[in-house]
């Protein structure tokens, strides 16, 4: 089957209704980026009520969708063409970038600023600064991206930090947790944000029907689901795009694991540095402890020598005192034989 690149190209003559004859699990995860840039521009009306929801608009406030990137779809794609996934002239005066992001490689933030600053700075040689057409970042993500702020819907614009006035319309990041679906707010519901959400984590077909209960756009995405997935050759796209995300996934799990080793090892590290510090703090208690006590063996010596010298003087004074005595007796026995011979 040959393709143009037309949105209303696609798929085969099915009916509208033939997929609600489609039941168990589906072949195809609709966070598959292949699946879901293919929904998305094979039926318009579906990416209307998408930007419509994420956007908080109502019905009449929806003009138009055009798709700026559209791809052949079918054909065989490299990586490089997904690194934005859908550019999309909104309302004829704003930008708005979609993209779904399965594996998180920690560079969300980054990443999504990225692409709204080369969005934002395609002003036209010539036109005022005035005229620069709105760009919207908007990244449906399946995983949490600030773990320690869970949030289901979040939107970030530049603000005064002090007094939060708004600095611009015309810049704008927005994140839908996909993951985060209990945390949606009645706005978010008001705009039926959680059932999209829902839908592209819907993982069988009974469940595409329950959301599609009054609901047209989510009837005609499943409807469009069920058309993309009957061509051989879009299946075999989503089907290569899984394997890549598994290739990725496995890559991101080594790389997490390796991290996550180095950081332990620089735990052990720390603490053996900290041991290491206590050991040499505890020798230098040690060795002061040493000195003070070689410092109390010199005076203890000192003082030894001291009673030394004063036990030999002692000593000498005694045998002088002794010698002395000798001579008293001696003498006085001289003294009484003196008086005997008298």
């Amino acid at each position: 089957m040959n393709y143009s690149k037309n949105d209303n190209q696609i798929i085969s003559s099915l009916p509208d209704n033939a997929w609600f004859t489609a039941s168990g699990p589906l072949s195809i995860p609709l966070t598959n980026g292949y699946l879901f840039r293919s929904i998305l521009q094979t039926d318009n009306d579906v990416l209307k009520g998408l930007i419509g929801s994420l956007l908080h608009l109502h019905a009449g406030e929806i003009v138009s969708a055009d798709i700026l990137n559209p791809i052949e779809l079918g054909k065989s794609i490299d990586d490089k063409t997904y690194i934005l996934d859908i550019k999309v002239l909104f309302n004829n005066n704003s930008i708005v970038h979609l993209e779904m992001q399965v594996i998180n490689h920690h560079d969300w933030p980054e990443r999504s600023l990225s692409y709204l600053c080369r969005s934002f700075d395609q002003l036209k040689q010539g036109k005022a600064y005035q005229t620069a057409q709105a760009v919207i970042q908007i990244g449906l993500l399946d995983f949490t991206l600030f773990p320690e702020h869970p949030e289901f819907y979040a939107t970030y614009q530049l603000l005064n930090v002090k007094n939060y006035t708004k600095y611009s319309d015309k810049l704008r990041l927005s994140v839908l947790d996909l993951t985060q679906t209990e945390l949606a707010t009645e706005e978010d519901r008001l705009y039926r944000i959680d059932r999209w959400a829902a839908l592209f984590k819907a993982t069988t077909w009974e469940e595409l029907k329950m959301l599609a209960e009054n609901n047209s756009d989510i009837t005609s995405a499943s409807a469009t689901v069920y058309r993309l997935s009957q061509d051989e050759q879009i299946r075999m796209q989503c089907e290569a795009r899984e394997d890549y995300y598994r290739r990725q996934a496995s890559i991101q799990y080594e790389m997490d694991r390796q991290k996550e080793k180095l950081a332990m090892q620089k735990e052990e590290i720390a603490i053996q540095n900290a041991e290491i510090a206590m050991q040499k703090d505890e020798i230098a208690m040690r060795n002061k402890e040493i000195a003070i006590q070689d410092a109390e063996i010199q005076r203890l010596t000192a003082r030894n020598q001291e009673l030394l010298a004063e036990r030999e003087a002692l000593s000498a004074e005694k045998e002088a005192l002794s010698a002395e005595q000798k001579a008293w007796s001696a003498e006085r026995e001289l003294l009484l034989a003196k008086i005997n011979a008298k």
